[in-house]
């Protein structure tokens, strides 16, 4: 959609290398729902939503990835996402700013609303409800970048869905002068991106949940 655009001049200055991290799906399974364990995912949210500059990279990518073991998911599909995204079309922003924060109430770590909600915030030029949100937005993009360096299928770029690898294109800058070919995965979809010989791998996730 193409409200993953306009942040761009952000993003682009905002994200840098991130360590390189190997993303465990069975541990990451186990551990947000173990009460006991440091990435409990009602202990990460808490953080996230009180202290998201705090987060390092595992715990990021452990509250990315973690939604795919998540039964309370906002989907682009779903009915209330569908008005959000009309208010947004419409540019009705205090709109947005009341249907936005009722989604991210359900699915606080879902892309797309936050981009909604920046967006929102900033057109209302309220800076402490941006910049909260933009720290939660760019720590789940560490967690995403934290997954591969995209040089190959073994180390690609690993992505909950098709959305959220156009909002990863746009912090790689990789547009509309790339190339696209894909190739089916046991448990997914590669995507490889390719300009002038150089190719980037992402692999958007389809798990058997």
């Amino acid at each position: 959609m193409k409200y993953h655009f306009f942040l761009l001049f952000i993003l682009f200055s905002a994200f840098g290398f991130s360590q390189k991290l190997k993303v465990d799906f069975k541990a990451i399974e186990k551990s947000i729902k173990k009460a006991d364990s440091p990435y409990n995912y009602d202990k990460l949210i808490f953080k996230y939503k009180g202290f998201p500059r705090s987060l390092d990279s595992i715990e990021s990518q452990y509250l990315y990835y973690g939604r795919n073991f998540r039964n309370d998911k906002i989907d682009t599909s779903d009915e209330r996402f569908k008005n959000l995204a009309e208010a947004f079309k419409q540019n009705n922003f205090e709109e947005c700013i009341k249907q936005g924060k009722a989604l991210y109430d359900k699915d606080p770590t879902n892309l797309d609303v936050l981009l909604i909600l920046l967006r929102a915030y900033d057109s209302l030029k309220d800076g402490n409800n941006f910049m909260h949100h933009l720290s939660q937005f760019r720590a789940l993009a560490d967690g995403i970048k934290s997954s591969g360096d995209g040089k190959s299928e073994k180390t690609a770029y690993l992505v909950n869905s098709v959305g959220d690898e156009y909002i990863l294109l746009n912090i790689l800058n990789i547009g509309q002068d790339y190339t696209r070919g894909s190739v089916p995965a046991k448990d997914g979809m590669f995507d490889v991106w390719e300009k002038e010989g150089s190719k980037t791998y992402i692999k958007v996730l389809y798990l058997n949940l």
